[in-house]
């Protein structure tokens, strides 16, 4: 199964807490999760060095 899609998290959770809990929830069924994440700020990428990349419409 593949999954493509965004989620809309509270503005003070961070990346890190998010794929922690998201990666529990897929572990607590036995479940598993190949793949990645890509953080998306005000219609954004965001870039590992925390700048701003390329918009999300581009693509």
């Amino acid at each position: 199964m593949e999954i493509n899609g965004c989620i809309e998290i509270p503005p003070e959770m961070t990346m890190d807490e998010f794929t922690d809990a998201f990666i529990e929830l897929i572990e607590s069924k036995g479940w598993y999760f190949g793949g990645g994440f890509n953080e998306i700020i005000d219609g954004y990428y965001s870039n590992p060095d925390g700048t701003k990349g390329g918009s999300v419409i581009d693509d």
